[in-house]
């Protein structure tokens, strides 16, 4: 069995239904799923976070080196995928396309070995991770509404980022977090994001320093994006004064990239988007990279329901792992596999114990996503 091809399914939402959380242009194309084909018919199925015009054109490059090739070694074949790429583009679109191909090489290869990725990777160390609810900051009374609509669908733990907070006053911003936490009580973990991802951050160390011991004041779990993604010196600087745990890594490609924010202790948490930094097999190495520095790894979710399931089958086959991101009410997620993914009693959500990813595409809304996009 050779793969001979590899189709690219752009995701964008509609008017009034939207792939992405409110206020995001519905037409705005984010996501791209990708199928590898066979020569004898079976596919696997993957995801990127990148736009259909970037990963066509990435996939100009990648598809001759990928054509004949077996779909048994998943990792060889990224890792040949990248290791050709050097010289046209080391991260970027290009990484991002690896990697929507990477998961769906793990997804075949775990179809045709009538085993689940998890066990693939090495084994399950869990059945089940806690998902937490990653949702948008709200002015007060909102917030508090949405916080009570995640605990009614049975989360345990909560992220709330971006929006006003870092971005009006300390005065607001310890206003969002209060009002979060008599919200929900005190058996609900919560995580805060800055999106010091965003253009221009403004903020450095020192309103990080002082936001990071407010947070820690109302029993925040971590504090994420805090600084600009690349402020390597500052994220250390940082770490060594933070009462919470301190993360990053959505958008960075390639375990080079991570490597020192691991090795020189600058985070206590990574967050790798399996859809941008490299795929699964890229997500395995910096798993054991960080567990060996006393560094936890949870994915970043923001992208599709392929994501979340690949999220969890890495997350299940890592020797120390807690949580998994999910985005509540985004329909990329809840409608676009049948069944959808849902919370067990205790707020868990279980691993997917079926062939590859495990998880099944709905025809209907893969469609309704795709139309349009060619």
């Amino acid at each position: 069995m050779k793969i001979i091809d590899v189709k690219a399914i752009p995701l964008r939402g509609h008017t009034h239904d939207t792939g992405w959380p409110g206020g995001t242009d519905p037409n705005e194309q984010m996501n791209t799923l990708i199928e590898v084909r066979t020569d004898e018919g079976p596919t696997g199925i993957g995801s990127c976070f990148t736009g259909l015009a970037f990963v066509e054109a990435s996939l100009g490059l990648l598809r001759p080196w990928l054509a004949g090739e077996t779909p048994f070694e998943a990792e060889r074949v990224s890792e040949k995928l990248r290791q050709q790429s050097f010289w046209l583009g080391r991260g970027g679109a290009v990484e991002h396309t690896i990697s929507g191909i990477d998961i769906a090489l793990w997804d075949l290869q775990g179809k045709l070995l009538n085993q689940p990725v998890s066990r693939l990777l090495g084994g399950n160390y869990r059945a089940k991770l806690k998902p937490y609810a990653s949702m948008l900051f709200d002015d007060p009374p909102k917030l508090r509404e949405k916080l009570l609509e995640q605990t009614a669908r049975g989360f345990r733990a909560i992220k709330m980022g971006w929006r006003p907070f870092g971005r009006v006053s300390r005065k607001l911003d310890e206003t969002l977090v209060r009002t979060a936490r008599e919200t929900v009580g005190d058996d609900v973990e919560l995580m805060v994001d800055a999106g010091g991802s965003e253009q221009f951050w403004p903020h450095g160390v020192t309103w990080a320093r002082e936001t990071a011991k407010m947070l820690g004041d109302w029993g925040v779990v971590w504090f994420e994006e805090a600084l600009r993604p690349d402020d390597l010196e500052g994220f250390k600087e940082l770490r060594a004064s933070s009462p919470v745990l301190i993360a990053t890594g959505e958008v960075f490609t390639r375990r080079q990239t991570f490597q020192p924010y691991i090795t020189q202790r600058a985070l206590d948490v990574i967050q790798p988007d399996l859809t941008k930094c490299g795929g699964i097999s890229e997500g395995r190495r910096l798993g054991w990279m960080a567990h060996d520095h006393g560094v936890k790894l949870v994915p970043h979710g923001w992208n599709t329901a392929i994501g979340v399931a690949a999220d969890l089958a890495l997350t299940a086959a890592l020797p120390v792992a807690t949580w998994v991101e999910y985005q509540t009410g985004v329909p990329y997620i809840e409608q676009l596999i049948d069944p959808p993914f849902k919370l067990d009693a205790d707020g868990l959500l279980p691993v997917p114990t079926g062939p590859g990813l495990g998880i099944r595409l709905n025809p209907d809304a893969v469609a309704r996503f795709s139309k349009g996009n060619g």
